[in-house]
């Protein structure tokens, strides 16, 4: 008995960890930990389109500058806009970094995608909204009947037979 305890122990000891490492690596893997916050909104954006570029808690005027858009002056306590290259890689992840008082901090800022791909056609109509009731007849529900019958008999057969092998 005490092994299976241990064992029970150990495993929920392993899942435990394994649950929450990706949660401090996550938290490690940003790097990004500056005295400033800062945000492009939207995150996701067309190729042509427009963001805003925030920074709170920045003393001096700051910067960002990105791969799809020239560097943009965000004064302090404002906010900054930018206009996409209509160049910009549809579906692309940018980084977009953001300076102030000689610090660095990045987020990315990704393309939209030329839209969904596209669907085959279905060689045929859907039969939608009729809740299973075509192809059921008499004949289907009679074998499904008999199958449920001879199944609950076997059961029951086996549990008699297990009961009175054992008051011999």
């Amino acid at each position: 008995m005490r092994t299976i305890r241990a064992a029970s122990a150990a495993l929920l000891t392993v899942a435990a960890i394994s649950l929450t490492a990706p949660v401090a690596s996550a938290a490690t893997e940003g790097g990004d930990v500056t005295p400033f916050g800062f945000s492009v909104t939207p995150s996701t954006i067309a190729a042509g389109g427009r963001v805003t570029l925030s920074v709170s808690d920045c003393d001096h005027t700051a910067y960002a500058s990105s791969a799809v858009f020239d560097r943009t002056r965000i004064p302090r306590g404002g906010t900054g806009h930018a206009t996409v290259d209509r160049d910009a890689k549809r579906g692309a992840t940018y980084r977009v970094t953001f300076t102030c008082d000689g610090r660095s901090g990045t987020t990315s800022l990704t393309i939209a995608g030329a839209g969904p791909a596209p669907t085959p056609l279905v060689p045929s109509g859907v039969r939608g909204g009729l809740g299973g009731s075509i192809g059921s007849g008499t004949p289907e529900i009679a074998a499904g009947a008999a199958l449920v019958l001879i199944a609950a008999s076997g059961t029951v057969y086996a549990a008699r037979r297990r009961t009175a092998g054992r008051g011999r």
